[in-house]
């Protein structure tokens, strides 16, 4: 028996043509078209590494330009006596919050020792001595007696420590210091010490005090110090007319004739403010060789950045025609370029480096030797990159369309193979970058290379330099690691970020 459906009735009214009386054609896309670029952005944004890389790359890029214009030293500044100083900053060291007070520790010192910085405190008003860190006591038995000994670990401020230093001055010189003196208030020379009333010790300016043959001081009942400092007016050098010490009875002289000029005891601090104007201030302290560290981090990463950026375009430009004459013709071509590039790939980067420092830096120059060694082997991954680029997209349709058109092999090239190309490459030339500042830091602190004389330092030179020093100064080490440290991570970190937002093969994934 067949089955009856039985279906509603909807009213006639009901239904209506919904395009009646009304043409049919495409809409126009109420949103702006996006393009490959802008879309790569996008993209980049949303990889939140690589966009904090990019600020801190950002922020040290900054630091590099404005850190030598901040600076009030330039690269060229060095002093002779301030070496490995560690931070010092007076307006901060004065607050007494332990940081940038130009502090080193002391260990084991001892009752002869705590005299010493005493005595420069006494004489010079500049008190080196920063805190107690620690204190120790020992017991020795002594012909049957135990004697407990006592010696303090102590912070010292270095820039006060260096005290009174000996100067041979011009008479001129003297005169000048004099007037500078008494315009000023502050005084530089101090009282002259003669050899024989230290015990014959010549070595110690700061040695003002009685002292026994091994330079240890000899107080007097009271626990005072006693001045030694000469008053024999005939072996004055020149007379001095300008501010005395307070406890000068006025008979004590303040220069030495010696070989037709005159040594002086002159405190080292206060000369620094007459010949540069004011109070040494170096932010991260100075390195071997007097520099100011921070201004120099600024030189060496202004140029180790530059220098990079430049030999990577270089070697971008050749690789691209390189890879691109490779991958666009291949066959014999493709062959006998590809054994060119193997060939200069096993060249090994050290010995070409030092082989162009030797023989060719003399004809053209330190730098332009050391491009030639970056420039004769780095633009084969280039090349290799865009090779394969070209292989990739050179039988895609759009290519034989634009060939059955009549396009040369000019305009296949470079203007529908390479621009398809051109994320991965710019994105391989971002990695590159680091790699030759790698590179560049290596060649200079290992010495094969001495870029100071046309940047004034560079990171690796900083790095050389306080690697001798690193147990006794690690500030000279500690912020040029740091900054390349930095600058090598966040340059990984953005052209990783780079290569997986220009990735074609990965776009749309996350929309």
């Amino acid at each position: 028996m067949e089955e009856r459906i039985e279906y509603e009735k909807i009213p006639a009214d009901k239904f209506r043509f919904v395009q009646e009386n009304e043409k049919l054609h495409d809409k126009e896309l109420q949103t702006k078209a996006r393009g490959f670029f802008a879309d790569a952005m996008i993209r980049f944004g949303k990889n939140k590494s690589s966009v904090i890389a990019a600020w801190i790359l950002l922020a040290l890029v900054v630091f590099s330009i404005l850190s030598p214009i901040i600076s009030q030293y330039s690269i060229w500044d060095k002093d002779p006596m301030y070496l490995n100083y560690a931070p010092y900053v007076p307006s901060v060291a004065k607050m007494g919050i332990g940081i940038l007070d130009g502090a080193s520790v002391y260990n084991s010192q001892n009752d002869a020792q705590l005299y010493y910085w005493r005595g420069i405190a006494e004489e010079t008003g500049m008190d080196p001595i920063i805190r107690t860190v620690r204190e120790h006591e020992t017991v020795t038995r002594h012909r049957g007696k135990d004697v407990v000994r006592t010696t303090l670990d102590i912070e010292i401020n270095n820039y006060y420590a260096m005290g009174i230093l000996y100067r041979t001055l011009t008479y001129k010189e003297f005169e000048d210091l004099q007037k500078w003196q008494n315009e000023t208030g502050i005084q530089v020379i101090f009282p002259y010490v003669e050899q024989k009333d230290i015990e014959g010790i010549t070595d110690n300016p700061n040695l003002w005090y009685r002292v026994d043959s091994r330079g240890v001081a000899i107080p007097d009942e009271n626990g005072d110090l006693v001045p030694v400092y000469s008053t024999r007016t005939e072996m004055q050098g020149k007379p001095y007319n300008s501010i005395r010490i307070p406890s000068d009875p006025g008979n004590y002289i303040y220069s030495f004739a010696k070989s037709g000029a005159l040594q002086c005891r002159i405190l080292y601090y206060n000369y620094y403010i007459y010949k540069n104007g004011h109070e040494p201030s170096y932010i991260m302290g100075t390195n071997a060789v007097g520099q100011d560290i921070f201004c120099g981090i600024g030189v060496g990463a202004r140029f180790s950045i530059l220098f990079a950026i430049f030999v990577s375009a270089i070697n971008l430009t050749i690789g691209a025609i390189y890879g691109s004459l490779q991958g666009y013709y291949g066959g014999w071509v493709d062959m006998l370029l590809d054994r060119i590039s193997d060939i200069l790939s096993g060249v090994p980067f050290v010995v070409v480096t030092t082989l162009f420092q030797l023989h060719l830096a003399k004809r053209v120059g330190v730098v332009p030797s050391f491009l030639f060694a970056f420039v004769l082997t780095g633009w084969i991954g280039m090349a290799a990159l865009t090779r394969r680029q070209f292989y990739r997209f050179k039988g895609q349709e759009f290519i034989l369309a634009a060939r059955t058109l009549g396009a040369s092999d000019k305009r296949l090239m470079f203007k529908h193979i390479f621009p398809n190309g051109i994320g991965s490459i710019i994105t391989s030339c971002a990695l590159v970058i680091p790699g030759v500042i790698g590179s560049e830091t290596s060649m200079t602190y290992l010495g094969i290379v001495d870029l100071s004389a046309f940047a004034g330092t560079t990171i690796g030179t900083l790095l050389s330099q306080g690697n001798a020093a690193v147990t006794t100064s690690p500030h000279a080490v500690l912020y040029p690691s740091i900054f390349l440290g930095l600058l090598m991570i966040c340059f990984n970190l953005f052209g990783n970020g780079l290569r997986d937002a220009f990735n074609p093969s990965t776009r749309g994934v996350d929309d």
